[in-house]
């Protein structure tokens, strides 16, 4: 009797965690792609049933998605290092959790010991969703063309009586990419008590490099994300790769919904809304919408179906592009022009006490200027380098004879050379 009341409570909590697994803040974005070669290893890991899905050719990213990730540049994503924390609401306003996300420059030490500074993520979040915890966590390394060098993830629901996590990693290794993910439900709590049984499932999924082109991991996104607000566009019929909640390779796809102004706080903003939508074979698509600020900023989020949503409390300092210069016309700003005046004055009378103090440098300066109208030299600057050369500390003292330190208009004779 214990194990059919186990049997159907384990059942029914499988099947109410499927809303709520769709409202983790992992589904941000999607992941990567999955291909053949799966090893499955656990306590209680099931036989692959057999699907008519099995047949179809792997998806593939088109040129438009390939091209948009090879226009990316190093100097534009640096722009795009900072890091933002969003309040998860409810239905109803009340807060309900966090989200951080920080992309920064990270040093990334491979096998062979080679450090290389590349774009690094972090990503976290914890709440409530319909009064259950869950959470999640992101790190990663990513190339400059937001492809994956190293990411794990994990994401958690502590359902009263299954509770479910889930870890994923992805690592390059040379012309591949590895996937490792692990799933596991329940948790033994005491031999003493009664308890579901704990159940892990392991998949190991090796990638061929040409398989993984165009290819948009969890953190890739968040980063892609920012530079389609700070360009201001989205590429159109572009299709990347993604991973879907299972795990299986799919289409991800990304739509410009225009712009449009939100209230934070007491401002109003204008942003950018991008809806991201996850393909997945097996299941129905998953959209996200994105309300990007100009520069990159996150300042709302919303997952389609989901009752509540993330968002900032308070407008963050925009940040501009550095290498494009705005005009200064200080002649026409008041302040500017008043602080000008006053060191131009301040200058004069600092200069005609220094001239007061030191009569010497006038007729110095007048000694020359008269010597130089006398002379009238083509070559200004060579006559007053030999006219104050003299007056040089270091310059040596200069022979009594001129004529013995001019150059000689013979030809100096070669060296004999000999004969052997």
């Amino acid at each position: 009797e214990e194990a059919v009341v186990l049997t159907f409570l384990k059942k029914e909590a499988v099947g109410s965690s499927q809303l709520p697994r769709r409202h983790l803040d992992t589904n941000l974005v999607a992941a990567g792609s999955m291909s053949p070669k799966v090893q499955s290893k656990g306590s209680k890991a099931k036989d692959p049933q057999p699907s008519t899905q099995e047949n179809l050719p792997p998806p593939e990213a088109n040129a438009e998605a390939i091209h948009f990730l090879n226009s990316l540049r190093q100097e534009e994503l640096l722009l795009l290092f900072f890091s933002e924390t969003l309040v998860m609401v409810s239905d109803t306003g009340e807060p309900q959790g966090e989200l951080t996300i920080e992309v920064q420059r990270g040093q990334y030490k491979d096998k062979f010991g080679v450090i290389t500074y590349v774009p690094f993520v972090h990503a976290s979040s914890r709440g409530f969703v319909d009064k259950t915890l869950c959470g999640s966590s992101l790190l990663a390394y990513l190339s400059w063309k937001l492809e994956v060098v190293k990411q794990q993830s994990q994401e958690f629901i502590k359902f009263h009586i299954l509770p479910m996590e889930q870890k994923t990693s992805l690592l390059k290794q040379d012309d591949q990419l590895l996937m490792t993910r692990m799933v596991k439900e329940g948790e033994l709590k005491s031999l003493t008590q009664i308890c579901p049984e704990q159940e892990v499932k392991t998949e190991v999924t090796f990638f061929p490099r040409p398989s993984i082109e165009g290819f948009v991991s969890q953190a890739a996104n968040l980063v892609l994300l920012r530079v389609m607000a700070w360009r201001h566009m989205v590429p159109s019929n572009a299709r990347f790769l993604a991973l879907d909640t299972e795990g299986k390779l799919c289409y991800s796809t990304y739509q410009a919904l225009g712009s449009q102004t939100i209230q934070v706080g007491h401002q109003q903003v204008e942003v950018f809304i991008v809806e991201q939508t996850v393909h997945s074979e097996q299941g129905i698509p998953m959209s996200c919408q994105f309300y990007l600020l100009p520069d990159g900023h996150l300042a709302k989020r919303i997952q389609v179906g989901s009752p509540g949503c993330c968002m900032i409390t308070k407008v963050p300092v925009l940040r501009e592009e550095v290498f494009k210069k705005k005009p200064l016309v200080w002649e026409e700003d008041l302040e500017l022009y008043s602080r000008f005046l006053d060191r131009k004055e301040e200058l004069r009378l600092s200069h005609n006490s220094y001239l007061r103090q030191h009569p010497e440098a006038q007729a110095l300066i007048s000694d020359f200027l008269l010597f130089l109208l006398l002379r009238q030299p083509v070559d200004v600057v060579t006559f007053a380098a030999e006219y104050f050369g003299p007056f040089a500390k270091r310059h040596p003292p200069t022979p009594a004879l001129r004529s013995s330190n001019r150059p000689s208009p013979f030809p100096e004779l070669e060296p004999e050379r000999s004969e052997a």
